[in-house]
């Protein structure tokens, strides 16, 4: 049995350190709830960009939506380990923001280096878009809901439109209307509609609104991901001093 002040001596780092902890996992709550708000502001304004990219749709802002549920119940889960004290807890607690560590690490990494292939992409999955338009499907509606949310026209520019199929049968888009006035025999006619029309085209605008938000979500996601760190760090130095304090005593 360890010398009654030895015992004292560890006691405060273990209620400092219990301090930390706790505060600790209040902030990475509120990270996760954080998360979950980017989720669902992804799926809600940037659905429109995914289903250009993706034929059958993105399961990003639904993975971030998961990470963001699943770190505030570990969030609460470490609060809870760090107010019991409980050794095998805070190594649970631990692992676990290691392997959240590891995960938001690798995604911001290859995030970072694929962004200009993600670019590439955008401009070949427009240009499809635009050529295959028809006004009734998915992709047709995310092209009309890009137009008009960004003021825009075509990939390049409205004249885009003229080598379409959609064209020949209907005109330019409604949705590159500046108002809702342009009469049809107005989108037939390029040179009409010139004045009409939105004449800036939709793909440099698409990829800086995308490159401005993932620059967003990337920093989000490495700040995150290096403060789980400190967690990490806080959780294994509380387990081993209250695991090394429970030995002392017997």
């Amino acid at each position: 049995m360890s010398p009654p002040s030895r015992r004292l001596q560890t006691k405060p780092v273990i209620t400092c350190l219990k301090t930390f902890l706790i505060s600790y996992s209040l902030i990475f709550w509120f990270t996760g709830v954080i998360l979950l708000a980017v989720g669902v502001w992804g799926k809600v304004s940037l659905e429109a960009y995914f289903t250009l990219i993706s034929e059958k749709g993105t399961n990003a802002p639904y993975v971030l939506i998961g990470t963001g549920a699943i770190i505030v119940i570990f969030g609460l889960f470490g609060c809870f380990a760090t107010c019991r004290g409980s050794p095998w807890m805070l190594k649970l607690y631990a692992m676990f923001l290691t392997l959240v560590f590891l995960a938001e690490l690798v995604a911001g990494v290859s995030g970072f280096i694929f962004r200009h292939e993600i670019k590439t992409k955008i401009g070949i999955a427009y240009n499809s878009a635009v050529t295959s338009y028809s006004g009734t499907d998915d992709k047709s509606a995310a092209v009309d809901d890009l137009q008009r949310k960004l003021h825009c026209c075509g990939k390049q520019n409205f004249t885009d439109w003229k080598n379409t199929s959609y064209f020949k049968e209907n005109g330019i888009p409604v949705s590159c209307c500046k108002t809702d006035k342009c009469s049809p025999e107005t989108l037939k006619d390029l040179d009409k509609a010139q004045t009409e029309v939105y004449t800036t085209g939709c793909f440099s605008l698409v990829t800086n609104m995308l490159e401005a938000n993932l620059g967003v979500i990337a920093g989000v996601s490495f700040g995150i991901a290096f403060f789980q760190l400190i967690g990490i760090f806080l959780a294994c130095c509380l387990s081993r001093y209250i695991t090394n304090n429970q030995y002392e005593m017997v």
